[in-house]
């Protein structure tokens, strides 16, 4: 029987938006989507705040600087929302 490794630290490779998502691509392969409206600071942000984004770490988490906002991917993957 075959035994599917867990990624414990799963890591953004890239960032983008449309209409009303936050998409994030994962080094694994994995693709994560997740309404804006879970992060008011990103949903009410221009396209260039939202453009401006780094990742923190080895891609364990998500900072836009000009919004003060960090991300955790490993919080993406297990539903969290803002609590602001």
């Amino acid at each position: 029987m075959a035994t599917l490794a867990v990624e414990h630290h799963p890591q953004a490779l890239s960032v983008s938006f449309d209409d009303g998502s936050l998409i994030v691509e994962l080094i694994d392969g994995r693709t994560i989507s997740v309404p804006l409206s879970w992060f008011p600071s990103l949903s009410q942000a221009s396209k260039s705040q939202l453009q401006d984004w780094e990742l923190l770490g080895d891609g364990e988490g998500i900072h836009w600087p000009q919004l003060d906002e960090d991300l955790s991917v490993g919080g993406l993957l297990i539903g969290n929302r803002s609590r602001r």
